[in-house]
């Protein structure tokens, strides 16, 4: 009996513990998740604005191994050919930056030698043409009256501008900003020089944080860089040629003075999208309408269009690929932050940078993977009936 009563008695309750219901998280809700994804953005701003005014202070540094980098990218085919044919890096970087410095040194001596055969005969023209201005301002029938006291009153202005402290104290920072450019010029320089030859090891050494996928990442970021760069220079610069020479071309025919200068500006300012064309055949008709009159500028102007649509609808996809090629919009937004931040060299850089960024996109997931918010939207077909 002892047997049964033990094992028909009811088992022992079971000791529950009591626990609190959990707590509602303040960042688990819609209004949290806007707040942590504010406080990310807001961390990310400060971070970028951070990286821009260091590189602002220091773009005396900046800068110049920008510009080294970007070069280097360009003059990379021309390093692998001349290693191809034997020569060490040593040589080769040695072949390369001397045939740049003949190059450039033989087109300055050119715009040197015009300038200074032409500029009398054309500080001539400017002064008869501000006469004739002078003249029909003053016979013009206007609200307002010009007269020759009023304008030799600005005149004297200008003088006294000139000879102001004002005057001097910019005069100054002109002199200081002229030591800071040759010395980011020595730098850029020395930068280059070692990009040339060292730039593998150089690159290497960058890579080796980095392990496993991350190092993928890192050398396809790398590749696309220099490609990106490479194929942005020197297909902007094979446009900047054309539109220079037939430019050139034209101003030689039409005997406008200073013809060969402003082909070199024409080429400089090609570099600047959408702006720098406008601004050179702005420049371009000015001394053309000062030496040889309305009729040359209208002319000049139009040989200015007409070789801005020529380069714009055939040589532009053919020479830089439309890999390369920004919508206009954002080449208009790269150009403004470019010129706020950095003046005409940001300008100049902006477009470059914005076409290295897209790229590095194009690849962030691999060889021809972009990052996952850029890729294209496959909508399924609609199921047939």
């Amino acid at each position: 009996m002892g047997f049964f009563r033990r094992h028909n008695q009811p088992p022992a309750p079971v000791p529950v513990t009591l626990t609190d219901p959990p707590r509602p998280s303040f960042w688990a809700d819609s209004f949290g998740k806007l707040a942590t994804r504010s406080l990310q953005v807001i961390i990310v701003i400060a971070l970028t604005a951070g990286v821009i005014i260091a590189m602002r202070v220091l773009n005396v540094v900046v800068i110049p191994v920008i510009l080294a980098l970007i070069f280097a990218s360009a003059f990379a085919p021309v390093m692998r050919w001349l290693r191809a044919r034997g020569f060490s890096s040593l040589w080769a970087t040695i072949i390369a930056m001397l045939g740049s410095v003949v190059v450039l040194g033989g087109v300055v001596w050119l715009i040197v030698w015009q300038v200074r055969t032409q500029w009398p005969m054309l500080a001539e023209k400017a002064a008869a043409g501000w006469a004739l201005l002078v003249d029909w301002a003053t016979h013009l029938e206007l609200p307002f009256v010009i007269d020759q006291d009023q304008i030799d009153q600005w005149l004297s202005q200008v003088g006294d501008f000139l000879t102001s402290a004002q005057f001097g104290s910019g005069a100054l920072a002109g002199v200081g900003a002229v030591a800071s450019f040759f010395t980011g010029l020595v730098l850029l320089i020395v930068v280059l020089f070692y990009f040339l030859r060292d730039g593998r090891a150089i690159w290497e050494f960058l890579l080796r944080p980095f392990r496993g996928t991350h190092e993928q990442r890192a050398r396809r970021v790398g590749t696309k860089t220099v490609e990106t760069l490479g194929s942005y220079v020197r297909g902007t610069a094979a446009v900047a040629a054309v539109d220079a020479i037939g430019i050139g071309i034209c101003l030689f025919i039409l005997q406008v003075p200073l013809a060969l200068p402003l082909a070199v500006l024409v080429f400089l300012l090609a570099f600047i999208p959408l702006v720098g064309a406008t601004v050179a055949g702005i420049l371009a008709a000015l001394v053309a309408l000062v030496a040889n009159g309305p009729f040359i500028a209208l002319v000049v102007v139009a040989v200015v269009i007409g070789v801005n649509q020529i380069e714009g609808n055939f040589l532009q996809p053919v020479l830089m690929g439309r890999s390369l090629k920004l919508h206009s919009l954002v080449i208009l937004i790269a150009l403004a932050v470019g010129t706020l931040l950095g003046g005409v060299l940001g300008a100049v850089l902006a477009v470059p940078i914005a076409a290295v960024a897209w790229g590095i996109i194009q690849v962030w997931d691999g060889p021809n993977t972009p990052a996952v918010w850029a890729r294209k939207h496959v909508t399924a077909p609609a199921p047939q009936e």
